[in-house]
């Protein structure tokens, strides 16, 4: 047997992971000055959460340090349990670079530890996904090793389409100008960005109007969804339920039997992507390029 572990960043609920004996690291968050525990609704107030971005307010977000991850990693290792850890990615965070530092620390101490880390290169419901993926596999008796296989074979098949609603947002994290924020405000523009192959998110289209743009992130979902690797999209939103089922109607019209599994993006990730942000999963039939 071995602990599979991931972080917060998959946006999954807690009870969700619980069902999967899945173990989580929590994200720090800061806001107004108050530190809060990103703890996948267990305790955190998410409805005053989405008032808070609403409001423009900016929460500031804390990678995970080495310490916190030996803390977590440490109990499965005295008790020589094997540890699959499916990280945020690299890209977005230096979490997954202090997940690395923790092991080495680790092996210090116990020559034989086994962790396995992966750097999903994906965030959200990507990351998510994976992870519920793996805990699939290591209930059907798939191997450690040929769960790792699986998912550096697979990992950049996720496809992440995402709208956001708020471009000074955007502007706030350093994602595009203060010109162009401006501009598209006034042009009703809404962004499409996608993850790259670093796992960074990539600023790929404008369109004008919320229908338009809705329609954009399932057309490219749709175009090239493989479904022989993971039978299901995946749907997270912060707040604005009415675009969600938007989505959700359009892409159900496409793939009526298809499962979509639907949950609130987290407080981490909605920091950096604001009120009103819609993200689309699915693993598409190529590597992303």
């Amino acid at each position: 047997m071995f602990q599979i572990i991931t972080d917060a960043c998959c946006d999954l609920p807690a009870e969700i992971l619980d069902q999967a004996n899945v173990a989580y690291i929590p994200m720090i968050l800061t806001l107004d000055g108050k530190e809060y525990v990103d703890d996948l609704g267990q305790t955190f107030d998410y409805d005053g959460f989405l008032k808070c971005l609403q409001e423009n307010k900016q929460p500031i977000t804390s990678q995970i340090n080495i310490g916190r991850y030996m803390e977590y990693f440490r109990p499965h290792v005295e008790n020589g349990v094997p540890i699959l850890y499916i990280g945020f990615s690299s890209g977005l965070s230096g979490s997954y670079s202090s997940a690395l530092q923790a092991v080495e620390l680790l092996k210090e101490e116990y020559p034989q530890v086994t962790i396995h880390c992966v750097d999903t290169k994906a965030a959200s419901l990507g990351e998510g996904m994976l992870v519920l993926e793996a805990a699939r596999m290591q209930q059907t008796g798939q191997t450690l090793e040929e769960i790792v296989q699986w998912l550096e074979t697979y990992k950049m098949h996720v496809r992440s389409w995402v709208m956001v609603n708020d471009l000074k947002h955007l502007e706030k994290g350093g994602r595009i100008s203060k010109a162009a924020a401006t501009i598209g405000g006034l042009l009703h523009v809404k962004p499409i960005i996608t993850v790259d192959t670093e796992g960074k998110l990539q600023n790929v289209d404008k369109v004008r109007g919320r229908n338009k743009a809705i329609h954009k992130i399932v057309e490219e979902t749709t175009r090239d969804a493989d479904l022989t690797m993971v039978n299901q999209f995946y749907l997270a939103h912060s707040g604005d339920e009415a675009t969600a089922q938007q989505i959700l109607d359009e892409l159900k019209a496409s793939y009526p039997e298809v499962p979509i599994i639907r949950y609130s993006l987290g407080p981490t990730i909605a920091s950096h992507t604001g009120y009103g942000c819609l993200a689309l999963f699915s693993m598409g039939k190529n590597e992303r390029v």
